[in-house]
């Protein structure tokens, strides 16, 4: 066992400098790891169009950090504080890194990023013959994959990412818990509430600074400095365009690592901050006992561990009130975790927002009023002396006033234009198909077009078109962003009166009122994420003051284990498997099979993005509900004792009631 480090000259200001150095260090890992898990969250749907996934792996890849955090919190619950916890904090800031780093990998393994098109970047005469082309010369992709394309190796490179995320997770792991032990270990009591600020501060400036970076990354070209301008026929708003991803992730890995150099340097412990140094015989025994004790420790059996271990979970189990949090836990955060992941997707989908810009306002708006909501929430809870049956109130009643107000998202509505063959005829007619059989039409059935292709062109009737040629296109002029393509037979058969029957690249705008109806769902987010972040604290208190104080540290573990297992790895997963079903145009890979989703059907994508949270909320309810009512039979039973308790003994029981 390694002894306290003695002060030595200056020795008291020597242990309270170290223990600041330690608070700074581990605010600036907490700040590399939130702004990591920020960025990646942000960043999921460029990774999506970059290998050419669904949702659903998505979900898969999202839910894999928690896979890896899970993989080691047993270990570092029990173990992390018998060790050198500032070293094992360390080595997790070097493991986050090289997980970023991981993930960062593929793209130096993928080779250029082929946007998927139907016209070659590189002609340079004026007029190309689109309609009735030879679809070889455009090296498009075949409609029935060789042998030899279904080995193509980039097609499996996300694996790297998934796998960098569970190595992320498992950096991660050690260092709140054992951060958080080493500063309450050595801190003055009255100090302690002012360094977990800090701490909370940094939780707040590291998501900021993620999702800033990402909105930054997601307007370059993944393909930095390797492409030219020219040969980018795509703009940001592009269902095709892929942002710099690989880039952000590089400088979370390099912060993460910085982060963690101090570290290895601190001593496994310190003099209490605020005690003087003790006489050399005091310290002297202090050391034995302590020599002695990590023996004591170290001969415990598997069974003595279990002895404890099995009576606590028990008692957990038969407390009403925390099984019953841990539901409306495991329901609320599943809510949550799902919408966040996909947060991004759908400002991009419903409103025709960029990623970059759909990254910056979430983070501009959401995070601000959170960090509020928690310090009034929190203030509150101190001023007024609230108890648990007074707490469970203010979160339930509070969280469901956000819950109603929730509802008004589904009136913030912006249609998109309208797409040829997919959610109207050719002739203008509303219908939305989910087959490729409707894509072809009389106006272009001679053009013998390839249905996979999307390339989207916006015709001068206002509908797009999946791509120049299913437009009926015979011409184009122009080369890059400015092409123009001409003569569009489909354009002119949708009764569109004037001659000029051209189409220029990329999707028609939407409607007018979007701008608008993107500012209401932002304005009405913020007021929701204000409101029940309100009544978070409430809330946690709730959990906190239904165990007993020996159960405290076991019980909030489960907790956390509970909500990572039952919500944290699969809500990702069956959200982005329903955001699938949706889809109604499929992007093509090199070797011809299905791809990310180009083109979703928006009004059922957002039934079901704002839906299955409501169902999944509404329901925890009904724990949150009976969690009440054994509250107030609780305090009611309580108060009965109070009434019959002598006079002397009636403070000291309505001091244990709150």
């Amino acid at each position: 066992m390694e002894e306290a480090e003695k002060p030595r000259a200056g020795d008291k200001f020597c242990c309270i400098s170290k223990l600041k150095v330690f608070l700074l260090a581990l605010s600036l890992a907490f700040v590399g790891k939130t702004m990591s898990g920020a960025y990646m969250n942000s960043m999921y749907t460029q990774i999506e169009k970059q290998f050419n996934i669904p949702a659903s792996l998505v979900g898969i890849i999202n839910g894999s950090f928690e896979i890896g955090n899970l993989l080691l919190i047993a270990f570092v619950s029990y173990f992390g504080a018998k060790l050198h916890r500032p070293r094992i904090i360390a080595l997790g800031c070097t493991i986050l890194s090289f997980g970023c780093l991981l993930i960062s990998l593929p793209h130096f393994l993928f080779g250029r990023y082929r946007i998927e098109s139907s016209i070659s970047p590189r002609e340079n005469f004026s007029v190309m013959p689109l309609c009735l082309v030879n679809q070889s010369l455009l090296s498009l992709p075949t409609e029935e994959p060789s042998a030899e394309c279904e080995k193509e190796p980039g097609s499996l490179l996300w694996i790297f990412v998934m796998v960098g995320n569970i190595v992320r997770g498992m950096g991660e792991t050690p260092i709140m818990p054992l951060g958080i032990s080493y500063l309450e270990d050595f801190a003055k009591a009255e100090n302690s509430p002012f360094y977990l600020g800090c701490l909370h501060t940094a939780t707040v400036i590291g998501p900021f600074l993620g999702f800033l970076l990402a909105s930054f990354c997601a307007e370059v070209f993944v393909d930095l400095g390797s492409v030219d301008k020219e040969d980018i026929t795509i703009t940001a708003t592009d269902a095709r365009w892929v942002g710099a991803w690989w880039l952000g992730i590089l400088i979370c890995a390099s912060l993460n690592l910085l982060a963690g150099i101090p570290f290895w340097f601190l001593p496994k412990s310190l003099v209490k901050e605020g005690e003087t140094n003790e006489p050399e015989e005091t310290s002297k025994k202090s050391v034995v006992l302590l020599q002695e004790n990590g023996k004591n420790e170290a001969k415990q059996t598997m069974y003595e561990i279990a002895k404890d271990f099995i009576p606590f979970l028990k008692a957990l189990f038969r407390n009403p009130v925390y099984m019953l949090f841990i539901c409306i836990t495991v329901l609320q955060f599943s809510a949550f975790n799902g919408m966040i992941s996909f947060m991004p997707k759908y400002l991009e989908q419903q409103f025709g927002k960029s990623a970059s810009d759909a990254i910056f306002l979430i983070g501009v708006y959401n995070l601000p009023v959170i960090c509020v909501g928690y310090f009034f929430g929190g203030l509150f809870m101190k001023k007024f002396k609230i108890n648990i049956y007074q707490a469970a109130n203010i979160a339930f009643w509070v969280s469901l006033l956000e819950y109603l107000l929730y509802f008004a998202a589904y009136w913030t509505i912006c249609d998109t234009s309208p797409v040829a063959g997919l959610t109207v005829s050719y002739e203008g007619i509303e219908q939305v198909s989910y087959a490729e059989n409707t894509l072809p039409a009389g106006c272009n059935r001679d053009c013998d077009c390839p249905l996979k292709i999307w390339d989207p062109v916006c015709g001068s009737n206002g509908i797009t078109y999946v791509s120049p040629c299913l437009a009926g296109c015979k011409a184009s002029r122009g080369t890059g962003k400015n092409m123009v393509f001409e003569n569009c037979t489909c354009v002119a058969a949708s009764g569109f009166s004037s001659q000029n029957v051209s189409a220029i690249l990329g999707e028609c705008d939407g409607e007018e009122n979007c701008d608008k109806m993107l500012h209401y769902f932002l304005i009405l987010s913020l007021v929701c994420s204000f409101i029940f972040s309100l009544a978070a604290m409430p809330g946690y208190m709730v959990l906190i003051r239904s165990l007993k104080p020996e159960e405290k540290s076991f019980g909030v573990g489960i907790h956390g284990l509970a909500s990572r297992v039952f919500a944290g790895i699969p809500s990702p997963i069956y959200f982005g498997a329903l955001i699938d079903t949706t889809c109604l145009k499929w992007g093509t890979v090199t070797c011809g099979g299905e791809g990310a989703c180009r083109m979703y059907d928006i009004v059922t994508y957002r039934w079901l993005y704002l839906g299955l949270p409501a169902i999944l909320r509404g329901v925890s309810y009904i724990p949150s509900a009976l969690i009440l009512l054994i509250l107030k039979k609780k305090v009611k039973s309580e108060s009965h004792v109070l009434l019959e308790a002598p006079v002397e003994m009636q403070d000291k029981v309505q001091e244990t009631l709150k």
